[in-house]
């Protein structure tokens, strides 16, 4: 079987996730093919990312006048259904918060996608993310000979609901992928009952470099490791207050952050505002390999953050037996369980983290072990990106011999 992946962009360093899945795919025996809406220019540190760059289509890799070549194309090729389309882009973009003008752009990138679906003998797209891949993906499909599916993550899909056209989402794919329990609750609240039958829990997940690694106690160290872009989304502000609170009452101990982004200048800045240049270091983006070192290298992981769907590394860590700090939000809860396998804390509230950060620092090497051996059983039941990905496998051959999976 042959079906297409369909991202914003693709690959990404924060999307190993959607690499490993199509990994697992493969392996299966189901034959994808990568798309990529705009072109990835951002460093790739890990060579699988590399490789995978090598084989992505991307749909905007012509510019303007490939796009408008082919909306010609399609409009001569299917002209009732090139028409039909741009009206209910016009209706999608109307009820939007991101306004018509983005929708004819996503238009013309549903016209790129059509035709290379058509050109490679695919019938099925899949999209990561429920935001404006799905949003394509569901306007090619109104053109003819198509169907889609997409993965919901949150929160960007629950911000605003509405304005993606989420619940008209569910009603056209053929089937929706939820990262987590939380993730399926908010698509069911906001698509009609009648359909969460097709709202399937599919969790993203570790590979053979994290799974079959063999345990190994946390060092004596005091050291913590943080992965995760440096953005909005994540509490690094609030994790650099609570390093200071910590170095103000006489501890020493080392954070180190691994990640880049837009705010990595502020919380710089911030560093050294709080003199702690001795105690939190950045590192930059880092490969696969070498992020398990890192957190090889740590007593655990510790991530606040303000928005997420479920955290990729928080699996990673618990795979290698090191327990995580992480905040009470979305799904988090459903792999962080504190006293068992780490410590969640209130999103924003520094207290909260100092508190926890604080333990972790001060617990003797058994416990952190046992902790982190209690969260490697979780991913190994719940996370394996091979086992889960046969889980998709079977809702694409289900679209083949039109069994409702």
């Amino acid at each position: 079987m042959k079906v297409a992946y369909l991202s914003n962009q693709y690959p990404l360093t924060t999307h190993t996730f959607i690499r490993r899945e199509i990994a697992g795919l493969e392996s299966a025996g189901v034959h994808v093919l990568r798309l990529s809406i705009r072109p990835t220019r951002e460093p790739l540190p890990e060579p699988a990312d590399r490789r995978e760059l090598e084989i992505t289509h991307a749909l905007l890799g012509r510019g303007l006048t490939g796009l408008l070549v082919d909306a010609i194309a399609v409009l001569l090729a299917r002209p009732r259904a090139f028409f039909s389309a741009l009206r209910q882009t016009w209706r999608w973009g109307a009820g939007s918060h991101r306004g018509l003008l983005r929708h004819f752009g996503y238009f013309a990138e549903a016209c790129a996608l059509w035709r290379i679906l058509r050109r490679e003998g695919v019938s099925h797209v899949h999209a990561h993310f429920g935001t404006n891949a799905t949003t394509v993906a569901m306007i090619a499909a109104v053109f003819g000979g198509l169907t889609f599916s997409f993965t919901v993550h949150g929160p960007l899909e629950f911000d605003s609901p509405q304005g993606i056209s989420l619940g008209e989402k569910v009603e056209r794919a053929s089937f929706v992928a939820a990262i987590t329990d939380f993730a399926r609750s908010q698509t069911c609240r906001w698509s009609h009952p009648e359909h969460w039958k097709k709202i399937h829990v599919v969790r993203c997940g570790v590979d053979e470099q994290f799974l079959e690694q063999p345990v190994a106690a946390p060092p004596e160290a005091k050291r913590m490791v943080c992965v995760g872009r440096l953005g909005r989304s994540k509490g690094h502000a609030i994790l650099i207050e609570a390093c200071a609170r910590l170095v103000a009452e006489g501890r020493r101990f080392e954070v180190r952050l691994v990640g880049d982004g837009e705010l990595r200048g502020l919380f710089e800045a911030m560093v050294r505002e709080r003199e702690l240049e001795e105690t939190v270091s950045f590192l930059g983006w880092k490969s696969g390999s070498e992020v398990r070192d890192e957190l090889l290298d740590s007593r655990g992981l510790v991530l606040p953050s303000f928005g997420e769907g479920l955290p990729v590394v928080i699996m990673e860590a618990f795979a290698l037996a090191r327990p995580a700090i992480a905040t009470q939000i979305a799904g988090i809860p459903e792999l962080v369980v504190t006293g068992e396998t780490g410590w969640l804390v209130t999103s924003g509230s520094v207290d909260a983290l100092v508190a926890a950060l604080r333990e972790a620092l001060e617990l003797p090497v058994s416990r952190l072990l046992e902790l982190g051996r209690a969260g490697r059983e979780r991913v190994r039941v719940a996370h394996d990106a091979r086992r889960e990905a046969e889980k998709l496998a079977k809702l694409f051959a289900s679209l083949r011999s039109g069994v409702e999976g």
